[in-house]
């Protein structure tokens, strides 16, 4: 099946330096198997007001391009679009939006939250209180809601503990993300992730010999990396 419309200017497994919103506008309607997607917003740095921008690490995660909450519905609603029926988005959230509550994202759209895994980094971060060790992967599926056949590993804990590279301000775990794929896709299905970031899903299709779509605004590669990869 046809991943990308034919005049786009974007391409699978490669790391396109774009807009995601861009891309999602150029993935054919209904073609995608799984989708994630880890907005990136500042929220438990706004809501508790650290004043650790001034360090290498929270330098790091504010100089990303953060989204606004119309900018994260846009996403959304594109994500939509292009999942397959009963396909997963699997949605990275932190514990001040989990708690907010995000459905109101998905208003509109055939999307159904399904379940939801707590990622345990195995490393102590912020917190005025209580110190957050962990990240929260709520998953939705798009209409008709079904396990059998959508979803092939009954084995996955809800709590998945997984220590990770700093390959990039949000790191994301590679072996969660490859168990996901693995129970959710098939071969010559597509993984879409239009705010790739680290490309850490990237690596895990890689990985699973599965297809990639993504792209990220900052940490893509334009085309001339790409052909000064491949010698021209």
């Amino acid at each position: 099946m046809e991943i990308l419309e034919q005049d786009s200017n974007y391409y699978l497994n490669k790391k396109n330096l774009a807009d995601g919103l861009d891309l999602l506008d150029d993935i054919v309607t209904e073609s995608i198997a799984t989708a994630f997607f880890d907005p990136q917003y500042r929220g438990v740095l706004d809501k508790l007001k650290y004043g650790n921008e001034g360090s290498a690490r929270g330098r790091a995660r504010c100089e990303l391009t953060q989204m606004d909450e119309t900018t994260i519905k846009a996403f959304i609603h594109k994500i939509d679009r292009v999942l397959k029926k009963s396909g997963h988005l699997f949605l990275w959230v932190d514990k001040f939006h989990l708690c907010q509550g995000v459905l109101d994202w998905f208003e509109d759209t055939d999307l159904n939250l399904v379940d939801m895994i707590v990622w345990d980094k195995g490393k102590i971060g912020m917190g005025y209180r209580t110190r957050r060790k962990s990240e929260y992967l709520i998953v939705f599926q798009k209409s008709p809601v079904r396990a059998k056949a959508c979803w092939t590993d009954h084995a996955i804990p809800d709590v998945w503990e997984e220590k990770t590279p700093k390959l990039h301000p949000h790191s994301k775990p590679v072996e969660l993300q490859k168990r996901l794929i693995a129970a959710t896709t098939v071969d010559g299905d597509c993984i879409l992730d239009p705010a790739s970031g680290g490309f850490s899903v990237f690596e895990a299709c890689r990985q699973l010999g599965r297809d990639f779509i993504g792209s990220d605004i900052e940490y893509g590669e334009n085309k001339d990396s790409f052909a000064d990869r491949v010698g021209g």
